[in-house]
């Protein structure tokens, strides 16, 4: 029998001769422990240094400021070119004109600015402002498809007339969001339903009241310079989509949901029975969305080429957003209460609508330089300004000051019907000075625009071209 030594040195042999096969595991890396026979790895790489711990230097300004000191021209030299101005027989009788130093509002000129007159497009200025103003800038219009019940749809719209046909664009303003892409999001929704049959229904019910206004003139319609104003539509409702003033589709929304149809058909999707037109209900699924380009997009869109539909769509929305029914009547209210609400004296003014296409609308020139001015000095709304036609450049002021000091230096919306000439906004003088000027004429003589925009073209570029401080005149 084994002593208590005998098995206790037994043990330690063993013990020892465990250890040393360990160590041997060990170091070939076959169980855990500190040793080894790789070969050393090489140093780490220092740790990179934190983007935002670096110093970002100042940004550098790109566009100079206006000069406060720049010379400010003589109001009586002015005031003199705008009485000839309006004593030109190619003006009519009704004109009016104001004047003003953008930068301090001193007043340079005052023809009867305070008279209301019809201000053609010039009213887009309003129109615009107050949907920067009352929505923001970032806001997108939705188009939406919900399911009232297993197999029921209701196409809804919101407000966005310019959607593609098919897949949406996002770096254009017209097309950015497309039927074709929610009717892929619709079809998708569907299929994991294992559904290809439904019904559908349209809501239209975010606008009210007539599509086309009473006093537009007929021809204007017919020749496509408006279309009717629904909260659905594609491409703006052009029959042709490459020409700028094409006819209009009749029925706005009823086209763009047999597009839609269509689009549906295509993926599989069949709607059956006749379409309703009816509000979607409260709690309805959406199962499809797709987004316009941002409202300050949109504004500059409509500034640039004077986009007359799209400008009584803005008006509709500033309506809705502030509570009034979106109609003619609750966008021309909802406009110039939002405007007051900014800030701007609209007493005098009325807008029977939001593009200026009607001629019952009145505004007094005084107000529109009140607004660019107002415009200038807040960040919001500053890019009312930025977004207007250049002289000589782009919009609808590319082919008028294509020489001379205007070019280039003139901002300005432009206004035009029968009898109606206008332009509204700033020009810079050849010493730097910002003025914000307004001339409204609305009883120019027969035979056209020619007359009255060569007149008041030579009036701004004389403007443009002042080196008149009071010093020199």
């Amino acid at each position: 029998m084994a002593t208590t030594r005998q098995v206790t040195a037994g043990v330690l042999v063993a013990v020892l001769g465990l250890g040393a096969g360990w160590s041997v595991l060990d170091a070939l890396d076959l169980v855990p422990g500190v040793l080894t026979l790789a070969p050393v790895p090489p140093a780490a790489e220092p740790f990179p240094t934190a983007p935002g711990a670096v110093v970002v230097p100042e940004p550098e300004q790109v566009v100079a400021d206006l000069d406060p000191d720049a010379l400010v021209p003589d109001a009586a030299t002015v005031s003199a070119w705008a009485q000839s101005l309006v004593s030109d027989s190619r003006m009519g009788d009704s004109t009016s004109v104001v004047v003003s130093d953008a930068l301090t509002g001193e007043v340079l000129v005052d023809l009867d600015g305070s008279v209301p007159q019809v201000p053609a497009s010039t009213a887009k200025l309003l129109t615009t402002m107050a949907a920067l103003s009352a929505l923001g800038p970032d806001r997108t219009l939705p188009t939406t498809v919900v399911q009232a019940a297993p197999g029921e749809l209701v196409l809804v719209g919101g407000g966005d007339m310019m959607l593609a046909p098919g897949a949406g664009d996002p770096d254009a303003v017209v097309g950015h969001a497309g039927l074709g892409d929610l009717a892929d999001q619709v079809a998708a929704a569907l299929a994991e339903e294992g559904r290809d049959e439904v019904t559908l229904a349209v809501d239209d019910t975010l606008f009210s009241g007539p599509s086309i206004h009473p006093d537009w003139v007929a021809s204007d319609v017919a020749h496509g310079y408006v279309a009717a104003v629904t909260p659905l539509a594609v491409e703006i409702a052009k029959t042709d989509p490459e020409e700028a003033y094409p006819p209009r589709y009749p029925d706005p929304t009823g086209n763009a949901t047999g597009i839609f149809i269509d689009l549906l058909a295509e993926r599989g999707i069949s709607v059956t029975g006749s379409v309703q037109v009816a509000a979607a209900p409260e709690g309805a699924t959406e199962i499809g969305r797709v987004e316009s380009a941002p409202i300050a997009e949109i504004v500059h869109h409509v500034l640039l080429v004077s986009e007359n539909t799209i400008a009584e769509v803005l008006g509709r929305l500033v309506a809705v957003e502030r509570g009034l029914p979106g109609s003619f009547t609750g966008a021309g209210t909802a406009v110039l209460a939002q405007l007051a609400f900014d800030g701007l004296p609209v007493a005098g003014a009325t807008l029977a609508d939001c593009s200026g296409l009607a001629a019952t609308s009145s505004i007094p020139a005084d107000l529109l330089v009140e607004a660019v001015r107002f415009a200038s000095e807040q960040p919001s709304l500053r890019a009312v300004l930025t977004y207007l036609p250049i002289g000589g450049l782009v919009g609808t002021l590319n082919d008028r000051f294509t020489s001379g000091p205007g070019e280039g230096t003139v901002r300005a919306k432009t206004g035009s019907l029968p009898g109606v000439t206008s332009l509204a906004g700033t020009v810079q003088t050849v010493d730097g000075r910002l003025l914000a000027f307004a001339v409204l004429a609305d009883d120019t003589p027969s035979g056209g625009q020619w007359g009255p925009r060569a007149a008041i073209d030579a009036f701004v570029q004389k403007l443009a071209g002042c080196g008149c401080t009071e010093a020199a005149a």
